[in-house]
C-alpha cells in the first residue's frame, strides 16, 4: 500500500483536530451572542414540536391554529414558572431567616466535635463576609439575565416569522433531489433528537420532583413545593443535575429539625428515586434515539459548561447530538462522529454519512459496469433494408 494516502489521511485528521479547536475558540468568544441564539432555537424546535403534537394528537385540532397556540402555552409556561420560583423563592427567604438560632447551634456543635473553640457566632460570620460588597455584582447578574432573556425572546419571534421560507431556503440551497433530501433528513434527526431529549427530561425530571415531594412533604420539610420545583428545573442538567438537586434538601433539613433522623430519611428516598429514575427508567425512555456515548455526554457537559457556563449545560446534550449528525456527513470527520456515537453507527440506521455514501456508491458503481457489459454484449439493431 504506498504511503500518500496515509500521509493524507494524517494531514486531514490534523486538519479536522485544529478547526475543532479553533471551532471551540471561536465558541467561547462569542459565547455572548450564540448563547442567546442556541436557546432561542431550542424553544422554536419545542415551539414546532408542541404544534405539530396538538396538530397530530388532538382530533379536529385547526392546523391554523396549532402554532400560536403553542406560543400562547410556552409563553405561559415560561411565566408560571418565573411567578412560582418568585412566591415560593420570598417564602424560602422568609423562612431562612428563622433557621438562625439552629443553624448557629448546628454550627458550634459541629466545631467542637472537631475540637474547634471560640466559635464566632453566625452574625458575627456575616459581618465578616460583608455581604455588601457583592450587591453589586448581584445586580449585575441580575441585569444580564434580564437582558440576556429579552434578546432570546427577540430572536425567537425572529425565528418563527422566518419559518415559513424555511423550505423555500432548502430548495434554493439543494437544487437536486437527492441532496435535498438528505439535508432534510439531517434536519429531521436533529430536531428529533432535540424533542426526543426534551421529552425524556420533562418526563423523567416529574418523575424525581413528585416522587421527592411526597418524601418531603410527609416528613414534613418546609417549603416541600418550592425543594421539588428546584429538583424538576435540575434535572434538564444532564447527569450531575439531578443528583445536586436531591442533595440539598438533606442539607436544610439538618437546620430545621432537631435530630438527623428526618434528614437520613429525606437523603435516602431522594437519592433512591434519582438513582431508579435516572439508571433504570430514563435509558429505557431514552433507548437510541440520541445515540450518544455516556462518556461523551460527562465529557459534553463539562466542554459546553466551559464554553458557555449554564446555558451550555442545559443544552450540552441537544447540542452533541446535532454535532455528531453533521461531523458524520463527512469523510473527513466520521471519526470523531463514530467516538460520540453509542453503537458506532452515527449516522442511524437510515442515515446518509460519509461511509454509508461509499457503500452505496459501490452498488450503483456495479449497476453501471453491468449496464455497459449489456449494452456491449446485446447484437445491434439491424440497418433497415433500402
Amino acid at each position: 500500500m504506498p504511503a500518500q494516502p496515509t500521509s493524507d489521511g494524517v494531514a486531514r485528521n490534523a486538519v479536522v483536530i485544529i478547526a475543532v479547536i479553533a471551532v471551540g475558540g471561536a465558541l467561547w468568544l462569542l459565547r455572548g451572542i450564540l448563547t442567546q441564539l442556541a436557546l432561542a432555537v431550542f424553544l422554536a424546535v419545542t415551539i414546532d414540536g408542541f404544534s405539530r403534537v396538538l396538530e397530530h394528537r388532538i382530533p379536529k385540532f385547526p392546523k391554523a391554529a396549532a402554532l400560536p397556540t403553542a406560543i400562547v402555552l410556552t409563553i405561559l409556561v415560561l411565566i408560571g414558572v418565573v411567578w412560582l420560583i418568585a412566591l415560593q423563592g420570598a417564602g424560602f427567604a422568609n423562612q431562612v431567616t428563622g433557621y438562625a438560632p439552629r443553624l448557629e447551634g448546628l454550627v458550634a456543635s459541629t466545631a467542637h466535635s472537631v475540637g474547634i473553640e471560640n466559635v464566632p457566632s453566625l452574625s458575627e460570620l456575616i459581618r465578616r463576609a460583608n455581604p455588601s460588597q457583592y450587591a453589586q455584582d448581584i445586580a449585575k447578574q441580575t441585569q444580564s439575565i434580564l437582558s440576556d432573556t429579552f434578546f432570546v425572546l427577540i430572536y425567537l419571534a425572529f425565528i418563527i416569522a422566518a419559518r415559513r421560507g424555511f423550505r423555500r431556503k432548502i430548495v434554493a440551497m439543494f437544487p437536486h433531489n437527492a441532496e435535498r433530501d438528505e439535508a432534510i433528513v439531517i434536519f429531521q434527526r436533529i430536531r428529533n433528537g432535540v424533542e426526543q431529549y426534551l421529552w425524556v427530561q420533562t418526563v423523567t425530571g416529574l418523575m424525581i420532583a413528585v416522587g421527592s415531594y411526597i418524601c418531603m412533604a410527609v416528613v414534613g420539610l418546609d417549603n416541600a413545593l418550592f425543594w421539588a420545583f428546584l429538583i424538576f428545573l435540575a434535572s434538564y442538567i444532564p447527569i450531575i443535575g439531578g443528583v445536586i438537586g436531591v442533595a440539598l434538601p438533606p442539607l436544610f433539613a439538618l437546620v430545621q429539625f432537631p435530630t438527623i433522623i428526618p434528614a437520613i430519611i429525606i437523603f435516602a428516598v431522594l437519592q433512591s428515586v434519582q438513582f431508579v429514575v435516572g439508571n433504570v427508567i430514563q435509558p429505557k425512555m431514552q433507548g437510541d434515539s440520541l445515540n450518544i456515548d455516556p462518556v461523551v455526554v460527562l465529557l459534553s457537559l463539562a466542554f459546553w459548561g466551559l464554553v458557555w457556563g449554564m446555558p451550555g449545560m442545559f443544552l450540552s446534550t441537544p447540542l452533541t447530538v446535532m454535532a455528531m449528525i453533521i461531523l458524520a456527513q463527512f469523510k473527513g470527520s466520521h471519526w470523531i462522529a463514530v467516538l460520540l456515537s453509542s453503537n458506532g453507527n452515527p449516522a442511524g440506521p437510515h442515515g446518509r454519512g460519509a461511509l454509508a455514501d461509499e457503500e452505496r456508491s459501490r452498488p450503483n458503481a456495479r449497476a453501471r459496469a453491468a449496464s455497459k457489459t449489456i449494452k456491449k454484449d446485446s447484437p445491434e439493431p439491424r440497418k433497415p433494408a433500402s
